[in-house]
């Protein structure tokens, strides 16, 4: 499923550099703060000049929001194509991975996961049509750049979501405190899924279930909450060096 829009609105450079290097974006309207030139921002990238508008501070806030870190430049360019996990049938390669959210819904956790799935070789992100974050300019520039390299594949039921990545030939490890093997001691090699859910929550009961096996990330006994970006990164990491031996 797409965003709402056709169209969405980015800033940041890192984001906004890779969207516009990006063949599967339209871009539409660069904007610029005061009257810097698109080259002194980004370089490398190739704009039409008619494309290209000036503006305020003012214009930023009204857009973005008073702590946006806009870095000087939006711009407007199509939504990403949608995904599907059909997709996932055509990588080659026998050693896959694959990161489920279960209604986490903070668009700077979600970047940030992307980000960390992107930069440890994870070959989509699965989340849901309601109770996740659209396409954003908050999403975007939490990823950095990321969001134009992972596939995300939206679902109206995680739990059959899930399920068709099983019959795909996918394990499910999902992450819980009350899991009974080790982040160490989990054997990620093949296809492997990693399902986290909401800070606090946690995954739903169905996805609990649903799930091949309860994964628990060791902690300090004296403070044992991770934010649920740091879990996805330090979990991914996991799978990767698994991976690559």
């Amino acid at each position: 499923m797409k965003n709402k829009s056709d169209r969405v609105w980015l800033y940041g450079l890192h984001a906004c550099k890779a969207a516009i290097n990006n063949d599967t974006r339209i871009l539409f309207e660069v904007a610029l703060l005061g009257e810097k030139s698109l080259e002194k921002i980004i370089s490398d990238v190739h704009v039409s000049d008619h494309k290209i508008k000036t503006v305020d501070k003012i214009w930023f806030e009204k857009k973005f929001g008073l702590g946006a870190v806009h870095q000087g430049i939006a711009i407007q360019v199509s939504t990403r194509p949608t995904y599907a996990f059909e997709d996932l049938e055509e990588v080659p390669y026998t050693n896959q991975l694959v990161i489920v959210l279960d209604q986490v819904s903070d668009p700077h956790n979600v970047g940030a996961i992307i980000r960390s799935a992107a930069a440890f070789g994870a070959n989509a992100l699965v989340m849901t049509d309601r109770n996740a974050p659209d396409e954003s300019g908050v999403l975007a520039k939490s990823a950095s750049g990321a969001l134009e390299l992972l596939p995300i594949i939206r679902c109206t039921n995680l739990s059959q979501a899930i399920d068709k990545l099983k019959k795909i030939g996918f394990w499910t490890f999902g992450f819980a405190e009350s899991g009974t093997t080790s982040l160490q001691q989990a054997d990620f090699l093949g296809k492997v899924a990693l399902v986290l859910g909401a800070e606090g929550k946690g995954m739903r009961r169905l996805t609990t279930e649903n799930c091949d096996f309860l994964i628990r990330l060791e902690t300090s006994s004296d403070f044992s909450t991770l934010n649920v970006s740091n879990a996805a990164a330090i979990a991914l990491h996991a799978v990767f060096c698994q991976q690559q031996t």
